[in-house]
């Protein structure tokens, strides 16, 4: 019997208990808008994110609340079968998969629970800030990006 890339839901799994474990410190630990000085270009502050990236849609009356929620969910699950297509084998890819699914699962089970996504890590050049991020967000960042050196080495190992 042949090993699918369901398998890699482990990793998923790992993505969503590490972002809430860090999103609950926060909250712990942290009032709303406290921020502290790790690096000279790196806080941690404790902000709300009640839209998408880049706070999109955070000032639009609670729908997009139910929208992302509804991205979140049918996006995972067509990740989901991409990954009971694939062979196990198919390491990058399927990772890639599980990531994205861990950081949009992590983000929606924050929306769903408290109405907002908690964002920490803020990046920053003198009086320019990056938009603060979270765990998840690094997750789906980093899964979209081995999907695109996967295209690339693909594309490569097909031409050459």
């Amino acid at each position: 019997m042949k090993q699918t890339g369901i398998k890699w839901l482990w990793l998923s799994l790992a993505t969503i208990i590490i972002d809430l474990w860090i999103k609950y410190l926060v909250i712990q630990r942290f009032e709303l808008y406290e921020s502290v000085n790790v690096l000279p270009i790196f806080n941690l502050t404790y902000v709300r994110n009640y839209g998408a990236a880049f706070s999109f849609l955070a000032d639009h009356g609670g729908w997009q609340k139910y929208f992302f929620l509804g991205l979140a969910i049918v996006i995972s699950l067509g990740l989901i079968v991409m990954l009971w297509r694939n062979p196990a084998i198919k390491k990058l890819e399927n990772s890639a998969y599980a990531l994205i699914i861990g950081g949009a699962i992590g983000n929606a089970i924050d929306r769903a629970y408290n109405g907002y996504v908690v964002d920490f890590f803020d990046f920053y050049w003198d009086i320019y800030h990056y938009p603060v991020f979270n765990m998840a967000d690094i997750a789906i960042v980093v899964g979209a990006g081995l999907l695109i050196l996967e295209a690339f080495l693909d594309k490569k190992k097909k031409s050459g």
